[in-house]
């Protein structure tokens, strides 16, 4: 079975319930799933994957430095990570707040990495970004994006599945 880890921060716990139904979504996928808060989570265990979903609020249109801290950290591991699938999502105070931008940072790092984004065509092309506290429909856009990122999963590692 393919595994994913998610890491998040979370100062007001919206990130968290982010993470959360995003972890939904990937458990719907019949994909294994960790789910652990960034300040828990050491950088060795970024190799133990196949997918990295990282989940960060949005600070002046930047992720959290937590979340940076661990992708600087990660240089380590440069060229070891490619192939892997990586996803982002991120909460933020308002719409048009640097939500994006956010998105867009942690995906950069993981394509540096050489890891394999997957884009969404009708919607937050980027990744799951909510005003504050995710509703119920934000949940389930969220689990959706989960529930993709675990169907790429497994196309991409069917030997895990075994």
């Amino acid at each position: 079975m393919p595994k994913v880890l998610v890491l998040y921060y979370s100062k007001t716990g919206n990130t968290r319930k982010m993470a959360e139904a995003f972890t939904e979504g990937l458990k719907q996928e019949g994909v294994k799933v960790s789910l652990k808060n960034v300040k828990e989570t050491n950088v060795d265990e970024l190799l133990e994957y196949e997918g990295v979903a990282i989940g960060s609020p949005t600070y002046y249109g930047q992720m959290a430095g937590e979340i940076k801290k661990l992708l600087d950290e990660s240089v380590k591991f440069h060229g070891k990570m490619e192939g892997k699938v990586g996803a982002a999502f991120t909460s933020s105070g308002g719409y048009g707040c640097g939500g994006e931008t956010t998105i867009l940072s942690i995906l950069q790092a993981f394509l540096i990495h050489g890891m394999i984004v997957q884009g969404n065509s009708t919607d937050r092309h980027y990744g799951a970004i909510i005003k504050e506290a995710p509703n119920e429909a934000d949940e389930e856009m969220i689990r959706n994006k989960g529930r993709r990122m675990g169907k790429l999963v497994n196309k991409l590692f069917p030997k895990s599945r075994i």
